[in-house]
């Protein structure tokens, strides 16, 4: 039976909750970022998908450890700690400012005072510092539930796509840096531009060859939710590969290309998920083709996962008793 489609999220429709939403996370990114212990590739910055809304997970301290979630069901935004101590406030009507002020007081009042840089990141509005934001405070819930949904039915497709291969292979994490949810393919090779020019972010994020895919619901240039999919350093002749489904396109930027489909098209297919998979698969097949990585095939699942069938008829997807 097809996965039921994801919701429609068109984005002048929303517009202005999601630039409310998107700096909220920046705010709960950058205290994890502050506090988590440093990972690779940015990993310990980013934000997790949960069954309530976006978390940071559990941020670690010395003997214990909190979580900041922010909760779509009950339009609050919760911080909960190993001491069992639990405190949040509603969003409705709150501004960013607003948001901020509070978020801050709590952890403070928890025991959690976290210190960040207090100015949205690589945002259409980086000038104004968090504290000073009164402009946006719009939380069109049905709007945000639908956003959520829609990363929900992703990463479900993410994860799925994540254990067809044993290569090196990233969480699927919400970036609130660029408010997408993504995952990445490593080929374990140190990226020949490593150390060259860019931010200290992006060497850091590229310092070995990747396929990246990802979901980002739009944003003021681009005006349309979509899924896309990257190789950098760009191989030579990638973009001559073909794309699944009917609809993908390539699109050419100044240095590199994107693999893309939009999320209107995923939705209206006859199976949603399908449609999904089959374009991260066709965007990794160009990679693997252009990379000349003679490996990767050996290193599938899929034939794994067929011997132990074999062995082992009727126990896939649970536990062998």
């Amino acid at each position: 039976m097809p996965t039921p489609p994801p919701p429609a999220l068109p984005y002048d429709a929303w517009e202005d909750t999601k630039a409310t939403v998107h700096l909220a996370t920046q705010i709960i990114g950058k205290v994890k970022l502050a506090r988590h212990p440093k990972l690779p590739h940015w990993w310990h910055a980013t934000l997790r998908v949960t069954p309530r809304g976006v978390s940071t997970q559990t941020i670690p301290v010395r003997g214990g450890g909190f979580e900041i979630e922010l909760d779509v069901h009950d339009l609050r935004l919760n911080v909960r700690d190993s001491e069992g101590a639990r405190d949040g406030f509603d969003l409705q009507g709150a501004s960013i400012a607003q948001v901020y002020r509070q978020c801050m007081s709590l952890l403070r009042d928890m025991g959690h005072e976290t210190e960040i840089v207090a100015q949205p990141y690589d945002n259409p509005h980086s000038d104004v510092p968090f504290a000073a934001d009164e402009s946006h405070g719009s939380w069109d819930q049905d709007a945000i539930l639908r956003w959520w949904r829609a990363l929900l039915f992703t990463e479900e497709a993410f994860q799925t796509f994540s254990g067809r291969s044993y290569l090196r292979t990233s969480p699927v994490q919400l970036f609130w840096h660029s408010f997408d949810l993504a995952v990445t393919r490593f080929t374990g090779r140190r990226s020949p531009s490593f150390g060259e020019g860019g931010r200290r972010s992006d060497v850091e994020a590229y310092s070995h060859e990747v396929v990246s895919f990802g979901w980002w619901p739009g944003d003021p240039e681009v005006r349309f939710p979509a899924f896309y999919s990257y190789t950098a350093p760009e191989p030579e002749g990638l973009a001559s590969h073909a794309l699944r489904p009917a609809g993908a396109w390539w699109q050419e930027l100044p240095s590199s290309h994107l693999a893309m489909l939009r999320y209107d098209d995923v939705q209206g297919a006859e199976d949603p998920r399908e449609a999904l998979l089959s374009f991260l698969e066709s965007a990794y097949e160009a990679a693997d083709a252009t990379l000349g990585l003679e490996d990767l095939a050996a290193q599938e699942t899929a034939p794994l996962w067929d011997a132990l069938d074999e062995r082992f008829p009727g126990t896939r997807g649970r536990e062998a008793r």
